[in-house]
């Protein structure tokens, strides 16, 4: 059986910031029937710790940036995991990258070169008895990992890199490449971005393949307009770059199953999202009418466009429409909302933070899902909105060009809607988005075979786990 190495800084269920781990969780899963099998490397951070069961120590490492290190071998949320026990690093309070009062960990470096290192070390024969033949390594926080495969004792181990979003990468200063221990050479060849070291850039430039997470975005990385200043490096590795989408994990997602909804409920029995509509709407403290309910679970920051999100609002309003947004992030997006929230009570309703239960209940309530991002790499709100018939109103680009398919005429005609797409980065254009979304839902019949052609949606993992099988395969020379 080939064996992957997945390595990652988070993972779902046992830590989780963004759909990172949602995807990272999901893919072993996915891989298993197809003869991959895949243990996930991650840091050993408390809530990891807290979850893991029985587990055996498999190696010992007297300096790991700063300190000793075990390396344990464990099972937990369905995983086969290998985890980082090293309390100088990981054994803090806070999220995976940020201090509880604000503001990255400085030792971020250190941190994430530990998990790089490791994984390189496992390819290298650390673990008698465990030899992968795969180093998937994804986004910045493993993006040393291919380099330091490059550069050790096992350059012949294949490696992947895959990027989840090219904004977040890993920049540092150039005194901290001496640390390390990376050969001189691998300065100019790999490491150096913008005077200082690059960890993101550092997998792209070494890593034998690489992925993100639509065809789209992956089109899109290669121009100056998305390339986050590394689409020249993207364009000279054109050949290598494979667009492979994001699936879900959809017995996970099932709004049959789904205990965080009032009501389960399915394609044949969509009357029934009526209860978790009601119960959305006293979450949110939102009017009870019959009116479109209009959700948003996302991060509020620019790349989402939380902005033309507000500069749309009071148009919903207008038109009889009622939002509920679920989210945290830039401090003025978040006060434009409860502003907005004062100003149209009763219409506008804002909850703060992260909240798993009240996301998949917006899932299961709202009548459609909006998001107006900027750029998204793939985006997996949408494919859960899909997967709950809650309809998605998405900007065209990125992974929901790719997902949504735009109810026009055309489209309407031939019985294959399944969302709404609009021009991005334009508040006129999602106002008119939004405008078509609730003209459609006030025709019960069109917006009823809308939601339901997205819930018989194939949103699983088993198209996209077969791309990365091939990929595998290729890379191993298997594919004759």
């Amino acid at each position: 059986m080939t064996e992957i190495l997945s390595v990652a800084s988070e993972v779902y269920p046992l830590v989780k910031t963004g759909g990172l781990a949602d995807v990272v969780g999901a893919l072993p899963g996915a891989l298993s029937p197809l003869g991959l099998s895949v243990r996930t490397l991650v840091p050993g951070y408390r809530p990891v710790m807290g979850a893991l069961g029985r587990t055996r120590e498999v190696a010992r490492l007297e300096d790991l940036f700063g300190g000793p290190a075990r390396i344990l071998a464990g099972h937990a949320g369905g995983l086969d995991l290998i985890v980082i026990d090293a309390p100088h690093l990981y054994d803090r309070p806070g999220n995976p990258y940020v201090a509880p009062e604000g503001g990255d960990w400085p030792d971020n470096w250190q941190r994430f070169a530990a998990l790089s290192r490791v994984g390189a070390l496992l390819g290298e024969g650390l673990v008698d008895g465990y030899q992968p033949d795969i180093l998937h390594a994804h986004d910045w926080q493993a993006g040393l990992a291919p380099a330091f495969v490059k550069y050790g004792a096992n350059p012949r181990l294949r490696t992947v890199m895959t990027v989840h979003n090219l904004a977040f990468q890993g920049h540092f200063g150039a005194d901290i490449f001496g640390a390390l221990g990376l050969p001189g050479e691998a300065w100019a060849e790999s490491i150096e971005y913008f005077g200082g070291v690059g960890f993101l850039k550092a997998g792209l430039a070494t890593a034998h393949a690489v992925t993100t997470v639509s065809p789209t975005y992956a089109a899109e990385i290669r121009t100056p307009a998305f390339g986050m200043s590394l689409d020249g490096l993207l364009q000279a590795r054109a050949r290598d770059l494979h667009g492979i989408l994001n699936g879900i994990d959809t017995d996970e997602w099932d709004p049959a199953t789904d205990p965080a909804l009032v009501r389960s409920y399915g394609p044949a029995t969509l009357h029934r999202r009526r209860t978790n509509k009601r119960a959305l709407e006293e979450r949110f403290g939102l009017a009870n009418d019959e009116g479109p309910l209009l959700g948003v679970v996302s991060r509020l920051t620019w790349q989402k466009g939380i902005d033309l999100l507000l500069a749309a609002l009071d148009g919903v309003v207008a038109q009889g429409g009622r939002l509920g947004v679920l989210g945290s992030g830039d401090p003025e997006l978040e006060e434009g909302l409860r502003a907005a929230a004062v100003r149209h009570p009763g219409r506008v309703g804002i909850v703060t933070g992260y909240d798993e239960t009240l996301s998949r209940l917006v899932q299961g309530g709202a009548d459609m899902m909006v998001v107006p991002s900027r750029f998204e790499p793939c985006g997996l709100t949408q494919l859960y909105g899909l997967r709950y018939g809650c309809v998605p109103v998405v900007s065209r680009v990125g992974g929901l060009a790719d997902t949504i398919i735009d109810a026009n005429e055309a489209a309407l005609d031939a019985g294959v809607a399944t969302g709404i797409q609009f021009a991005h980065s334009d508040a006129g254009a999602l106002s008119e988005g939004l405008r078509r979304a609730m003209a459609l839902h006030a025709e019960p019949a069109v917006w009823t075979k809308i939601q339901r052609r997205g819930m018989k949606s194939d949103v699983s993992w088993a198209r996209s786990a077969q791309k990365y099988a091939d990929l595998y395969k290729s890379l191993l020379g298997q594919d004759q």
